[in-house]
């Protein structure tokens, strides 16, 4: 009955999730949102459509293209996207070059922006005259070459989070870009990236800045300088958020409203405050959610039916030091925090993005995991020294092992058809802010298989250490959310420690590595996700391989399908 219980509440999430998510995206059916594909010089480039069901090649409407930062997809730029649509405006949410579902690799072709400000400029429906470009982070940089590109193919501009002269974006000018809204976060953790400013709030007085506005004083939030007749209108705006914040801020997609519908004109009269793109974010969050519900029903399903033979002995507890025990936890805690910077640092210069292994987040990512597993199974090591590990779920037969790989890949498969149909359907995604599951493109599935074993060593040894020596008697709840615990609040130690001195009026305690640190918020929910499943897998099938197969599989799926491809397959 519980489990029954279990697996409707999962559906409910579900179907409840994605159908409110594509009733916010579609504004109750006022507008079509479609997948549409445009050609690049790097390849076929994918984005989001936004089209009003008033805008019609009779009654063209303004245009937008939205573009979102890096590592990131068309989805993160939803909340933008859907208010900009709700006020008339026929929007194109782009997939970077190398992002999404666009062609790789990552920066290649304007980053992708001037291809897709063509096609937007070469649909019927929308007024060629009245078209505004705006860009979060990297897709700044994106939209300012689209600009470059067209110059006279736009009105109006708003960069999010970004710069102009930075990563091959145009410099800024005081009449470039054309009627510039920059909105730039007070806590933003690239205002030196960015700005050339340590503390985010005082780029005001920065030289690139005052050049941009044509001052020779600190510019002041919320005032407007220049023309917009001459093209030379300029306003910065500071919203109380970070820069990944800017997102699931009111206050910066509201202000971006207001830029548009002034610039611009906006067909349909909708006051900036009235929002509701985060009912969409709270759905696609809520179907997440479900999501990783429906894992476990799956697995406990799939061993009460095809895959019992999954199922050993009880494992024998592995005797150890209450001292050794304690420095395993430790070292579980502590090492993969300690790591997490200076190994992916590492890594940028030993193991960059190559035509075998494409994604340099990814390879960051993976040879921090391999590290992690090297100091855990040193401390296993220590801990069992001298015993047998026959019996402990470490050693079973070939036959336990097969059918673990098989109930793993069943359960990702119909978790996969999930997602898939999900999008097809509806065209959301599973997702929470930066945190997004969706489906895998043909040139992502080839980088999964690749990136598949690599991972897998990693969760077989994460396996072995939280479970080879634990207590054995604890009840299965209290051990995942142990377990849980255990994997997730180093990260959630790591963010605080980033971001307290940032909140305060500082920088980010390694102030070297706001990437990473963004990286880590979605560490939090994934390792707490991590460590039930391979508690829960261990419980009831009293192997390690159960749940190291399936999170290997998760795992790589998200990172894969969720981050940037910097270089180009060899199988392409």
């Amino acid at each position: 009955t519980m489990r029954a219980s279990f697996f409707i509440t999962a559906l409910v999430l579900i179907i409840s999730g994605v159908t409110v998510a594509s009733l916010v995206q579609t504004n109750s059916g006022d507008v079509v949102v479609s997948d549409v594909r445009l050609h690049s010089d790097a390849g076929a480039l994918s984005a989001l459509l936004y089209r009003p069901e008033s805008a019609t090649a009779a009654t063209p409407a303004p245009g937008i293209l939205a573009v979102h930062g890096y590592i990131n997809s068309r989805e993160t730029q939803s909340g933008f996207a859907i208010e900009f649509a709700r006020r008339g405006f026929v929007v194109l949410a782009l997939d970077q070059t190398g992002h999404g579902y666009s062609a790789p690799p990552a920066f290649a072709a304007g980053f992708g922006g001037p291809a897709a400000l063509k096609y937007l400029q070469e649909l019927p429906f929308v007024d060629i005259d009245h078209i505004g470009l705006e860009g979060h982070s990297m897709g700044g940089w994106a939209v300012q070459m689209a600009a470059a590109a067209m110059p006279d193919a736009y009105q109006a501009m708003v960069l999010e989070g970004s710069s102009t002269g930075t990563f091959g974006a145009p410099e800024g000018t005081s009449t470039t870009p054309r009627n510039l809204l920059l909105v730039f976060s007070l806590f933003d953790e690239f205002s030196q990236l960015m700005w050339g400013a340590d503390v985010p709030a005082e780029i005001v007085s920065t030289e690139k800045l005052k050049t941009l506005f044509a001052t020779s004083e600190p510019v002041v939030p919320g005032k407007r300088y220049g023309d917009r007749n001459a093209g030379t209108l300029r306003q910065l705006t500071m919203p109380p958020v970070t820069h990944p914040g800017d997102h699931l801020s009111r206050a910066a997609i509201g202000d971006a409203i207001d830029w548009f519908a002034d610039l611009l004109g906006a067909p349909n009269a909708i006051a900036s405050g009235n929002q509701i793109w985060y009912y969409k974010e709270l759905a696609t969050g809520a179907a997440l959610i479900g999501l990783a519900m429906l894992t476990f029903t799956l697995i406990a399903g799939a061993i009460a039916s095809f895959f019992s033979q999954v199922q050993t002995q009880a494992p024998k507890q592995i005797v150890t030091t209450a001292r050794l025990q304690k420095l395993g936890v430790a070292t579980t805690l502590t090492s993969p925090i300690m790591l997490f910077f200076p190994i992916q640092t590492v890594a940028n210069l030993v193991l960059p993005a190559s035509s075998f292994l494409p994604q340099q987040i990814t390879n960051g990512i993976w040879l921090w995991a391999i590290s992690v597993a090297a100091v855990s199974l040193l401390i296993l090591y220590i801990s069992t020294r001298g015993q047998s590990l026959e019996g402990s779920g470490l050693i079973v037969q070939r036959r336990v092992i097969a059918t673990a790989l098989l109930l793993a890949i069943s359960c990702f498969a119909v978790l996969y058809a999930v997602v898939l149909a999900t999008e097809y359907i509806a065209l959301v995604d599973f997702r929470f802010w930066v945190v997004a599951l969706k489906r895998m493109s043909g040139v992502q599935f080839g980088m999964f298989l690749i990136y598949l074993p690599l991972f897998t060593a990693f969760f077989l040894a994460l396996s072995a250490s939280l479970h080879v020596t634990a207590d054995r008697t604890r009840p299965l709840g209290s051990a995942m959310r142990q377990n849980a615990l255990l994997l997730s609040s180093g990260f959630v130690a790591l963010i605080v420690v980033q971001y307290v001195p940032l909140i305060s009026g500082g920088t980010l305690l390694f102030a070297s590595q706001p990437l990473l640190t963004i990286v880590a918020f979605q560490f939090v929910p994934l390792m707490a996700f991590v460590g039930c499943v391979t508690t829960y897998c261990f419980y009831r099938t009293n192997n390690l391989y159960t749940g190291a197969f399936l999170n290997s599989l998760l795992v790589t799926w998200y990172m894969v399908a969720g981050t940037a491809t910097q270089a180009v397959p060899f199988w392409l």
